[in-house]
């Protein structure tokens, strides 16, 4: 399995059929409210069996912080390390920007996935998409060189 940045149309393709099979089938997400104007300033991640995409995620900056969106595994892919994979592929990239500071909103089922990584809750409760979410952070150490 890998991770990688979409930098052409097919990646492009394959991250909008992973999100669409997540969230606007699966968890009946208005296609409108999924794919938005945001797309289109944020840089894409998409996770590969193979040449098969599993995964997908879209990340921003906001006020000189890491903002991790639309994060999603394929169901059959969901506990194979695969949301741990494109997560660290976000914050490596977000090292290499200078980002120390990741953010996210995060659906209450995924709370514990997001704590085994480290990030830890704040803020209220709110909805999106007609779903329960919480903000959540992690503060990211730049690695020194030697």
């Amino acid at each position: 399995m890998k991770c990688i940045i979409a930098c052409n149309q097919k990646h492009f393709y394959d991250q909008f059929i992973v999100r669409s099979e997540v969230f606007i089938i699966e968890q009946n997400v208005p296609i409108k409210e999924e794919i938005d104007l945001l797309d289109a300033q944020a840089i894409q991640f998409v996770a590969y069996d193979n040449e098969v995409p599993i995964g997908a995620a879209r990340f921003r900056v906001v006020e000189g912080k890491g903002k991790v969106e639309r994060v999603c595994v394929l169901k059959a892919y969901r506990k194979k390390k695969v949301g741990t994979l494109i997560m660290q592929t976000i914050e490596n990239y977000a090292l290499n920007q200078n980002i120390t500071i990741l953010i996210l909103g995060a659906q209450l089922t995924a709370l514990p996935f997001y704590h085994s990584l480290g990030f830890t809750e704040y803020g209220e409760l709110f909805l999106d998409a007609n779903i329960e979410h919480k903000m959540m952070k992690k503060y990211l150490k730049l690695k020194t060189e030697h």
